[in-house]
């Protein structure tokens, strides 16, 4: 299975909307907290190209997105086949 991280700030609706499905989907996950560092910002901007909302997912190195995107694969079933 592929390892997902997401890229978080505080106070933020769509990241704990993200985490919540995961976690309703029995799915671990790391979460990386941008409000650490700007080295941390500027990492997850450089590997999302670009993108400087949260959260940012990833699927091992694959930019899904952020909640729309993850929450579409979930609606149409293929959150757990996108992880194989």
């Amino acid at each position: 299975m592929k390892k997902i991280t997401i890229y978080t700030g505080p106070v933020c609706n769509y990241c704990d909307a993200t985490k919540r499905l995961l976690i309703r989907n029995n799915l671990q996950f790391e979460e990386i907290d941008i409000s650490s560092g700007p080295e941390v910002l500027n990492e997850m901007i450089n590997k999302s190209n670009g993108k400087k909302t949260i959260p940012q997912i990833f699927f091992d190195n694959l930019h899904i997105g952020g909640y729309v995107e993850i929450r579409e694969l979930e609606k149409n079933d293929k959150l757990l086949e996108s992880l194989k």
